[in-house]
């Protein structure tokens, strides 16, 4: 890894944490916990963005619905949905009692938008750097293709490096038993706090990836890691829960059909004996 998370943002002033289309609970968790740990710096601006919708899985992560699906967020917008726009005679704007006010005049005879027609948006990208996280290459990152981005800064965020035609890129990839793993490690080089919710999508991403630390990657350094974010409070995926599917088939003894459900306790019957 060459360069830092501190070094390559430090002169940025807004910042977009994209996510790749369709992307693994490890690139979600991974976002969600450098959106929490960039917004405490109060000199930038910190939007994040997944082309895809998150799905039912990823809403046990911490701000999960601080991830934007619409990636304008430069300019305001207002539209009129069913209103002909040649019933308009003009638009004007002031500043009434300290509040900007504007103000649509309808023509002659002409009946003002309803409230109900009236559309609020955003459109145009605010950010002068672009952190990817994950993704395999031009086809996880299709925005990237967007005017507005053409010339932005670009940073990853992954365990193995990214390429994209066209575009130069600052790496923050390195060998890592998740994407999860890595994040935390440039969270803490950066001097972020790690906050308990932080901690909290860092282990479960880490626990998700690597198949509750089973997988080849995991290392001592791992373990160490895992050690570190219980300590900052977080709390590891499904912790303190024994749900039946957690135990192989047939290692949960179950009583026979034909006793009756009424049995509480044990019986003695008439001509049995008992050793």
């Amino acid at each position: 890894m060459q360069n830092s998370l501190k070094s390559v943002i430090s002169t940025a002033k807004s910042i977009l944490i994209l996510l790749p289309e369709n992307p693994s609970f490890d690139e979600v968790a991974s976002a969600t916990a450098l959106y929490q740990a960039m917004t405490t710096d109060k000199d930038k601006e910190v939007n994040e963005y997944c082309p895809s919708p998150m799905i039912v899985e990823y809403n046990r992560l911490i701000g999960v619905n601080k991830i934007k699906s619409e990636l304008g967020n430069k300019n305001l917008t207002l539209s009129f949905s069913g209103y002909n726009p040649q019933g308009i005679e003009k638009v004007s704007w002031d500043i009434d009692d300290g509040q900007f006010k504007l103000t649509i005049v309808p023509k002659v005879n002409v009946a003002p938008p309803n409230q109900d027609q009236v559309i609020v948006g955003y459109e145009g990208i605010a950010a002068d750097y672009v952190i990817l996280i994950g993704g395999k290459g031009d086809e996880s990152f299709p925005v990237l293709k967007k005017e507005e981005l053409a010339s932005v800064a670009l940073a990853h965020v992954g365990i193995n490096p990214l390429t994209l035609t066209g575009k130069t890129i600052a790496s923050l990839a390195s060998q890592a038993s998740s994407i999860s793993e890595l994040t935390a490690n440039l969270i803490k080089a950066s001097g972020y706090e790690i906050t308990n919710d932080i901690a909290t999508n860092l282990l479960m991403g880490i626990e998700e990836t690597t198949n509750h630390f089973a997988n080849s990657g995991v290392t001592a350094d791992t373990f160490a890691l895992i050690s570190e974010l219980m300590r900052d409070g977080g709390k590891r995926l499904n912790q303190g829960q024994v749900q039946a599917e957690d135990f192989p088939t047939g290692a949960i003894p179950t009583m026979p059909s034909d006793v009756p459900t009424s049995w509480t306790e044990p019986k003695i019957f008439k001509g049995t004996s008992v050793s």
